[in-house]
This record gives C-alpha cells, structure tokens and sequence, in this order.
C-alpha cells in the first residue's frame, strides 16, 4: 500500500495554510508532521481523512481496499475524544465499532487501553487521560490501516504513552501506515518528518 500526496495547498476561512506539500508513504512506515501553532498540522490530517477540502493537488492511495474512497480506510484521533458520558466505557467502544465498523474486540481493545477495569464505568467520571485511551481503544478495535493521529499523547502519563508507542509499532509491523502530528517525539524512532512552516 501507498500513500502519495502531490502538492497540497490548504485553504480555511479564505487564508492559505499551506501549499505545494508533498511526501509518499508505504505500509510500514511512519511520519511526524511538526511545525508552529497555525502551520496546519491537523489541517493536513484533516484533509487526509476527507473532512477538509483540497485547495489544489492531489491524494492518491494504491493498494488500499477496492472501490474505498482514502477516508473510508483511515482512523482519526482528532483533539476531541469523541466520548458520550452517559454510556460506560464499554457501550462507548460499541457504539463507535457499530457506527464505523471494525472487528468487535472491545474486551481485548480495552485491556490493551488498560481500560478493562473501567468498563463499566459511564465515560462522565473519566479523567482527560482516560478519555484519550478510551479514543485510542477506538483505534485498535476498528481496523483500519491508516491511523491519523493528532498530538496523540496529549493527556496520558508516562506509562500510558508507552503503551500507545507499542501498539504504533504493532500497527507498523502489520503493514499499517501512521501520520502523526506532533510537537515532539511519539515513541517511533523511524518516522520521518515532514515540517509544515
């Protein structure tokens, strides 16, 4: 599988964000996309996943699932954990396995978020940090080979972001791709770089 971008320019609310971006990826690698504040980092990712239109240039993916537009083979982990508190942490993994698909792991998603003991638990009474492993079981249970990561380790400790480096790299290892936009380093010695200015 890859992923080529040919030129990208983005436009939101009338101001050129970027333009002219460019970078190819291949099953099993991994880029960071770094930059300032407003140099459109989530906006590339964004734009990647469908939800923001291209200005100019092109996305192509080759080898991906046959007749599947690029955004119906791609998992964002945007800002917002998209989590409802009135369903436990269980019924939220549920809900977004029935809305997106995936393969119906919840109870092994939620021991690798090390969520398993909280799963009953309505999503309120979760702190930031396990909202955003609520988000990432997300990942793991509906699979997808792109992931599109938004400053993924935002909120978690330590030990959680070692655990999400782990499950990067296994996602790498079976041929998945990861484009992560982040202000330092995610656990994933052989991402390249792409740096919005």
């Amino acid at each position: 599988m890859e992923l080529r971008a040919e030129e990208l320019t983005c436009v939101r609310g009338g101001r050129e964000v970027f333009r002219h971006v460019n970078f190819r990826l291949t099953a099993g690698q991994a880029m960071l996309v770094t930059g300032r504040n407003g140099a459109g980092k989530s906006s590339l990712l964004r734009m990647i996943a469908g939800l923001v239109r291209l200005a100019a240039g092109r996305l192509l993916l080759e080898g991906g699932a046959p007749g599947a537009e690029i955004g119906e083979q791609v998992h964002y982990l945007g800002h917002q954990d998209a989590t409802k508190p009135s369903l436990t942490v269980r019924e939220n993994l549920q809900f977004w396995i029935g809305f997106q698909g995936g393969d119906g792991g919840v109870k092994a998603a939620l021991e690798a978020a090390d969520l398993a003991m909280l799963s009953e638990i309505p999503a309120a009474y979760l702190s930031a940090g396990q909202r955003r492993r609520l988000a990432i079981a997300r990942l793991l249970a509906i699979g997808r080979p792109i992931w599109l990561l938004d400053e993924p380790t935002s909120s978690l400790d330590a030990a959680s972001q070692e655990r999400l480096a782990e499950r990067m790299r296994e996602h790498l290892a079976q041929g998945g791709m990861i484009i992560a936009a982040a202000h330092g380093p995610i656990g994933i010695e052989s991402a390249s770089e792409l740096r919005l200015d």
